[in-house]
């Protein structure tokens, strides 16, 4: 039986097409959950942890994400005895229809997919200016209409050019056609993916994409950001934490469960790619993410 479950939230657009939204902390508005909505969320106050999917990290003000679609998420402060914070977060949640039937009437908007493709898996943008954030996110909340819109879309734009985006939890490339090099790469991602238990080699690989050795190295880790077998584990261990903290299970049978065939690499794999243990992961995860595991609903706010 799952430990943690994320709540649900419905979120009313029935008046306006984006979402503005600013809390302090603490609130109950911080609790794991997921929604159908992208949310562009901004850390003005405190340091803690943040939880996206099965990654864990840590963020401090001026922290800046962007989450997909159904992708749980929550920022908790550190030290509950912080003195109250009136506003510790301001973020914009925004629709996917929305967003393609603005697409549709205006192409040029096309440059935002890869983007909000990554942000399935959430994103951070490191070293965004946090004072030019706070600022077009007080711009997107004062202003109306038609406006709100404009600021909104011009926010988008400027983290679309920031250079510097890290991805949370497994990597995932886009496919503008399905004879590109990036397309025949998605293809054996997608496979590592829905198949990462099953042992698949290099060669098969560059098979799979039909490209050289050489080359599909190349390009993959041009499209991933990791080395094919540094991905394959990244897979293994994304899917190893939802095990982790949302099952009873013991480490070591994950481990099997999710393809590694030794228990020492798994636990260097997982050590390696979210700074603590296994066990340590699991100890944080059912700390900070679940104050009564019974609890589940469907929020409306």
């Amino acid at each position: 039986m799952p430990i943690i479950q994320a709540e649900i939230e419905v979120v009313d657009r029935a008046t306006e097409s984006i979402r503005y939204l600013e809390h302090g902390w603490p609130t109950d508005l911080c609790r794991w959950h997921a929604h159908e909505e992208y949310e562009l969320h901004l850390v003005v106050r405190t340091r803690g942890k943040a939880f996206v999917g099965d990654y864990i990290g840590e963020f401090s003000p001026g922290s800046l994400f962007l989450t997909g679609p159904n992708l749980p998420h929550n920022w908790i402060t550190h030290d509950i005895k912080t003195p109250p914070v009136e506003i510790r977060d301001m973020l914009v949640q925004f629709n996917n229809k929305s967003l393609r039937e603005l697409i549709a009437a205006f192409p040029e908007f096309s440059e935002l997919w890869p983007m909000l493709d990554m942000s399935k898996s959430g994103i951070e943008f490191i070293g965004f200016d946090p004072t030019e954030a706070q600022s077009r996110m007080a711009g997107i909340r004062d202003a109306h209409g038609a406006e709100r819109i404009i600021a909104f879309l011009s926010f988008l734009n400027a983290i679309n050019a920031h250079d510097s985006k890290k991805t949370l939890s497994v990597l995932k490339s886009s496919q503008p056609n399905r004879n590109s090099r990036q397309a025949r790469i998605g293809k054996v991602v997608d496979h590592i993916v829905h198949h990462y238990v099953e042992e698949i080699s290099l060669e098969e690989a560059a098979q799979m994409a039909g490209m050289s050795l050489s080359t599909f190295s190349r390009n993959f880790q041009t499209t991933t950001g990791n080395k094919f077998v540094e991905f394959v584990n990244r897979v293994r261990v994304g899917q190893a934490c939802g095990m982790i903290y949302a099952t009873d299970d013991q480490i070591s049978a994950i481990c099997y469960k999710v393809g590694f065939q030794n228990l020492a690499n798994f636990n260097r794999q997982f050590l390696k790619m979210k700074g603590m243990t296994p066990t340590e992961y699991r100890r944080i995860a059912r700390r900070e993410l679940v104050s009564d595991p019974a609890e589940s609903g469907r929020v409306v706010r």
